[in-house]
């Protein structure tokens, strides 16, 4: 039996760009139905996930109504909306299966908050999409008339970024290994968790979106995980990808994991922080494996999909 942290993409939770409540949470439901095999096979397991696409439809329902008497919401606070509408479907499902199966294990979400460095040079280069999608028109429109900041996504189409600094500790880490020891499956970090800042002997709300793969990264080193398992739309991560020599990665060294990235193989916002993530937790001693939602079994028993090691 491992204990597993899976980081689990906020995209994963659309299809074909269906934002949803309904469509989402039964995209949820499918997921769940993938992941909950682990739990069958007697593993302990912790949810990680993204919310890039939610958290960016939640900031525009924020940003329609700005008013006296109904101020928008700050953008941390928005990812704090988010682990709760993203931990609710996951937590739905994940009780649900656990009924269909007659499996005695219960399920919580928790809202997440992760301390981050305000001197994190990220702060000054914006770099995380968030959102929908836009074409090139819409994105340079959006810039001159919001102020955003917009970029193009690996070849996908332009979306907002935002501040990503990198995740230093995470505050609710002892109480996910006291519910982990009580045999209950948690989710956790949701959309990175809600990026805090220290201010004296407390904490403050600070503006950005932390990257989900490296909090799920530094949550399976501090709860003392075997394995950090990545889920993406590929079965494996791919060098030279889209040329005609475009080939799958299986397993590689972290060395070989970091050439790769020094010879910019790798998105970034897209695969660049999976590579980092997995190499980062391979490193201490851990294994991690990225590779596909339907693959996540297989990938668990068989090796399969890239594996850092």
């Amino acid at each position: 039996m491992s204990k597993i942290v899976i980081a689990l993409g906020g995209n994963a939770l659309q299809v074909d760009n269906e934002a949803s409540a309904s469509a989402q949470e039964k995209v949820a439901k499918s997921t769940i139905q993938k992941i909950i095999l682990l739990v069958k096979a007697g593993h302990e397991i912790v949810i990680v996930h993204g919310n890039g696409p939610q958290v960016g439809n939640v900031v525009l329902h924020e940003e329609s109504i700005d008013t006296p008497t109904t101020p928008t919401m700050p953008l941390h606070v928005c990812v704090a909306m988010t682990q709760g509408m993203i931990g609710y479907w996951l937590q739905k499902a994940l009780n649900e299966e656990l009924r269909a199966n007659e499996m005695p294990n219960r399920t919580v979400s928790i809202v997440t908050q992760v301390e981050v460095d305000p001197t994190d040079p990220a702060f000054s280069n914006a770099s995380k999409p968030i959102g929908p999608f836009y074409t090139e028109q819409e994105a340079k429109y959006l810039e001159s008339s919001k102020g955003y900041i917009t970029k193009e996504d690996a070849g996908r189409g332009w979306r907002r970024v935002v501040a990503s600094p990198k995740p230093k500790h995470i505050i609710e880490t002892d109480i996910v290994k006291d519910l982990i020891s009580s045999g209950i499956i948690v989710v956790a970090g949701g959309g990175g968790g809600v990026p805090i800042i220290k201010n004296g002997d407390n904490f403050i709300g600070t503006d950005a979106i932390i990257d989900k793969d490296f909090v799920a990264e530094l949550l399976a080193r501090e709860i003392g995980a075997d394995t950090l398992l990545i889920l993406t739309g590929i079965d494996n991560a791919m060098i030279d990808y889209g040329t005609p020599e475009q080939a799958p990665l299986g397993t590689i060294s972290v060395n070989e994991a970091r050439q790769h990235i020094a010879n910019n193989q790798f998105a970034p916002g897209s695969m660049l922080p999976k590579i980092e993530a997995a190499a980062n937790f391979a490193e201490t001693g851990g294994r991690a494996i990225i590779t596909s939602l339907e693959n996540a079994k297989n990938a668990i028993e068989q090796e399969l999909g890239t594996v850092i090691k």
